[in-house]
């Protein structure tokens, strides 16, 4: 009887499985909503087939050590997770002490959008600070980094940035520098929110090292999926000796994956060659296009400067409900009007033009 492998190669394989969505329907709403990029799914082929050590033993977790230290110094190591959540979780846990709190700005993805897993599962307490357009700075840190040795407060022992911010804006590889050299300075250490660092350091045009190891990040949760990935970030750890515990913390905190070498050949994917690059490039310049479109149209307005690959902009509450049923997005602060608009690295010139019709459309009628 021919071996199994023997067959797949001699047939393509078949699928019960069936397409339950419309491909041609697109929208704004996140860069999650994005499929995967064809060259990861490549990828992802190219891993499977064969037995390969389960847990992050097997070959392409192995290569991918090499790959990130080529982005991040000789120093850097890469833990492999499912999801966001996860790699955030996992890096605030390794940095912190059960009585220890992490600093983060108002509208950081730890505080807003993570169900409260860095403070139920992590066990750690967040101490978070209003900010401009969501940039942290060593004066705003200053308002929540005191009180070390009162047994009564929460110790703050970690910054927490966002690489770029949650409102679509940038800190310049000297901003994250100096907030480092003022957290180190009061014995904190800093961790970067990474789920759109591709994004960062395309618009920035400066590589991913500028303003992470080189200015003096500690760890950082990597992104992937939002970048073209089907499922999986990354953990990487930047100096070693401020962080405890990853392996185990890891594990413990559900995110080791058994089959990883399915994460870790995504990420590969991603950042062995430039696909990392091209795709962030390309969503920063559909928002840019997106933003020079709708900026003109009257009684729309933008709301943060638009340095990567999101829009957020206020307009009238009906206008968003029925452009809505054309193209998906989310509203940020449905009280006020704002909007949030997404693009991805697949998103069109046309996707944008045709929105922006619309939206002039609804904004006339």
């Amino acid at each position: 009887m021919a071996h199994p492998q023997a067959l797949t190669r001699a047939k393509a394989p078949r699928t019960d499985a069936k397409q339950h969505h419309d491909p041609g329907v697109r929208g704004f709403a996140s860069d999650n909503y994005a499929g995967a990029h064809p060259e990861v799914l490549a990828a992802l082929a190219l891993a499977n087939g064969g037995h390969q050590s389960a847990y992050g033993g097997d070959a392409y977790t192995d290569h991918l050590q090499q790959v990130v230290r080529r982005h991040f110094g000789a120093r850097a190591e890469a833990f492999p997770v499912f999801n966001g959540t996860g790699a955030n979780v996992v890096a605030l846990q390794a940095v912190t002490d059960r009585w220890g709190a992490v600093i983060a700005a108002d509208t950081a993805h730890i505080h807003v959008d993570e169900c409260g897993a860095p403070e139920r599962v992590g066990g750690l307490k967040l101490l978070t600070v209003p900010t401009g357009h969501g940039k942290l700075t060593p004066e705003l840190i200053d308002r929540e980094a005191y009180g070390w040795d009162d047994e009564h407060r929460a110790m703050p022992q970690v910054v927490s940035l966002t690489q770029s911010t949650e409102l679509g804006t940038l800190y310049t590889p000297q901003e994250i520098r100096a907030v480092c050299e003022h957290a180190h300075e009061r014995g904190m250490v800093v961790h970067l929110d990474g789920s759109r660092l591709a994004n960062a350091a395309a618009a920035l045009d400066v590589p991913m090292r500028a303003f992470t190891n080189v200015a003096g990040v500690d760890l950082l949760s990597l992104g992937g999926t939002k970048n073209g990935a089907v499922f999986g970030e990354a953990v990487i750890v930047l100096n070693p000796g401020a962080v405890r515990g990853m392996k185990h913390l890891r594990k413990l905190s559900m995110q080791l994956a058994s089959k990883m070498r399915f994460v870790s050949v995504q990420l590969e994917a991603l950042l062995a060659g430039d696909l990392w690059l091209r795709n962030a490039r390309h969503a920063n310049a559909m928002a840019r296009r997106l933003y020079e479109g709708v900026r003109t149209v009257e009684g729309v307005r933008v709301l943060h400067p638009v340095e990567a690959n999101a829009v957020f902009a206020r307009l009238p509450h009906d206008v968003s409900e029925r452009l809505q049923k054309r193209y998906r997005f989310y509203f940020w602060d449905e009280a006020a009007g704002d909007v949030r608009w997404m693009c991805s690295f697949d998103t069109t010139e046309e996707d944008v033009d045709g929105f922006v019709a619309a939206l002039r459309a609804e904004m006339a009628g």
